[in-house]
């Protein structure tokens, strides 16, 4: 009896010894890395988040979306980011004198206003001066797009009158899309993505106003985070930034 036993109960171990490993070597470490990213970037972002996915298996890339201000106020509070990517450099530099982001902040994308209207401009707006006689909406003073609006304003020389102040360039543009506004103030990546849904209404001083993004990991030590800001500098994902309509990082 022993003689047969013997045998099998080997063979069964091995069996066992070699499933364990199969197991292991099939399982690939889950990872989520949260990111927080201002409003404007949104479906680049995702399709970047995308390619790298592809590239870094198991790893899962979530998005928390919204006004750099916002975000910042978030991480202060104690929201788990851990990559920061914001539409300006004076958010970047609040959250790191907060000492909620400790990563090297590096530029990798710049941005301008232009004027958008719904589709049909049904208040027949061709410039920032009718627009600021309209139903005008634009961002709040304390978001990215908000202060490139005060400094176009001024470089106008035109005072604005807003009916309403967001706080993300993407509720600016929504209101203008749903015709809730005569005209709103956006970025030209939010209004090359609205496509047929506005009509563009070309602004020259915008040329002079430029929104530089920085982004940076929120934790120095965290290798993932730091993974994805470098994929966020590297060739594919510039072109598909350029692509969108940003701007190249240089100021």
């Amino acid at each position: 009896m022993r003689q047969f036993m013997k045998p099998f109960a080997l063979t069964c171990g091995a069996l066992m010894v070699v499933a364990s490993l199969s197991a292991c070597n099939s399982e690939t470490e889950e990872q989520v890395l949260t990111v927080f990213a201002a409003a404007s970037l949104n479906e680049v972002f995702v399709d970047i988040a995308e390619d790298f996915e592809a590239e870094h298996k198991g790893v899962t890339v979530k998005f928390s979306f919204g006004g750099s201000s916002d975000l910042v106020s978030q991480m202060e509070s104690g929201a788990p980011a851990q990559v920061f990517a914001s539409a300006n450099e004076k958010q970047m530099e609040r959250a790191i004198e907060s000492e909620v982001v400790s990563g090297e902040d590096v530029l990798f994308a710049s941005n301008t206003l232009t004027l958008v209207t719904p589709a049909d401009n049904p208040a027949g707006i061709t410039s920032l001066a009718e627009a600021a006689e309209s139903s005008l909406v634009i961002c709040a003073p304390q978001v990215p797009c908000g202060a490139a609006t005060v400094k176009l304003a001024e470089s106008a020389g035109l005072e604005l009158k807003p009916v309403s102040e967001e706080n993300s360039v993407t509720d600016v543009l929504g209101k203008v899309t749903s015709g809730q506004a005569d005209a709103g103030l956006v970025y030209v990546t939010d209004a090359k993505r609205a496509g047929k849904d506005v009509s563009i209404v070309e602004i020259p001083e915008s040329d002079s106003i430029v929104n530089f993004y920085p982004i940076a990991a929120v934790d120095a030590s965290d290798k993932l985070a730091q993974d994805f800001v470098d994929f966020v500098l590297s060739t594919p994902s510039q072109d598909r930034l350029r692509d969108t309509g940003f701007g190249a990082p240089v100021e």
